[in-house]
């Protein structure tokens, strides 16, 4: 198959997703369960909804993700004070310990990931990255072959 560059770039994302998936199971979450807490850790009490949506995940997905993180006691669902219908979802302080180390797994991964890469270079494929999206998600692609 001849190489091309969102070929590469999906090929890249998916080496980074499998090998942190590994180092994350090790600590006993999964990189779904570790989005949703970092997540919350910013915006901690959203809307189960909303989380899903952020997540960019079905909700009856994102429900059954909240069910074992509940479980596990690292977050717990509140009803929604305005709209009795939604919840929200709320880390708990048992969460705290488990989020600091996977920011320093993350941490030690991205530096591994990026072994031998210096910062220009580093600066330079993000810009590039961020300039693909921004193409995109201006439909560029689209309107060079019409």
């Amino acid at each position: 198959m001849d190489s091309n560059f969102a070929f590469d770039v999906s090929e890249t994302a998916l080496a980074l997703r499998r090998a942190f998936d590994r180092r994350a199971a090790a600590l006993g979450v999964t990189r779904a369960q570790w989005r949703a807490l970092a997540r919350l850790s910013r915006e901690d009490g959203m809307r189960q909804v909303d989380l899903a949506d952020a997540l960019d995940i079905e909700p009856i997905t994102l429900c059954r993700m909240v069910d074992r993180l509940a479980e596990a006691g690292l977050v717990e669902r509140r009803a929604d004070e305005k709209d009795r219908r939604a919840w929200r979802i709320h880390l708990t302080a048992a969460a705290g310990p488990i989020l600091e180390r996977l920011r320093g797994l993350a941490e030690d991964f991205l530096a591994d990931a990026l072994e031998g890469i210096g910062p220009a270079e580093q600066a330079a494929t993000r810009n590039i990255l961020a300039r693909v999206r921004a193409n995109v998600a201006a439909g560029a692609a689209g309107k060079r072959r019409a």
